[in-house]
């Protein structure tokens, strides 16, 4: 008897640590649909971070192994370069062809935003596409109607809207110029 008193009083305790249905990084990241590959010269953006090829990236991902990929779908980098006096502290840049410029705090992926290509650059070796509807040059009728459209309001960057709470972006004229998820570099 003495033996099931201390049998139980062990899982009494053991069930008191229960962490209140919170599951722990394994069982979270389980249940979590993983990006799906891409083609080899591809790059699909999300507003958690990218995909290149068949090898996905969270924000954290590490410089060299992201460059490596970017570098692999796209070719190489067009430029790199560094912003000391950003808001968010300074930021490392990585920009390719296709207009896609990487954002990078104490090596590790922070940000991404894909604009219009910038006079001489050359021409994108691979793909780059937004996951969703909203694309580089989608008109303004398409990206109002996207789900969780918002214009910022009051934007001093020009007429800015959010997709979301993840993902961001300018519209010129009646098209979208930029789209830009994660750690940006801003001047407001």
């Amino acid at each position: 008897m003495r033996l099931a008193l201390i049998a139980l009083a062990g899982a009494l305790v053991l069930a008191a640590c229960d962490s209140g249905g919170v599951p722990n990084p394994a069982e979270k990241r389980s249940g979590e649909a993983e990006p799906a590959p891409v083609a080899a010269n591809a790059v699909a953006l999300r507003p958690d971070g990218m995909t290149a090829g068949a090898e996905s990236f969270f924000f954290a991902a590490g410089k060299v192994e992201v460059e490596a990929a970017l570098a692999k779908a796209l070719g190489e980098a067009l430029r790199s370069g560094e912003n000391p006096e950003c808001g968010a502290g300074p930021i490392t840049f990585t920009d390719y062809a296709g207009g896609l410029t990487a954002h990078f705090q104490d090596g590790k992926l922070v940000g991404w935003n894909w604009h219009l290509p910038q006079d001489g650059d050359r021409a994108a070796s691979g793909t780059i596409a937004l996951v969703g509807t909203v694309q580089l040059g989608t008109p303004r009728a398409g990206v109002e109607a996207a789900p969780g459209f918002a214009k910022v309001e009051a934007s001093t960057l020009g007429e800015e809207f959010a997709l979301g709470e993840k993902l961001g972006g300018f519209i010129t004229g009646d098209r979208v110029e930029m789209l830009y998820a994660g750690t940006q570099c801003f001047f407001r």
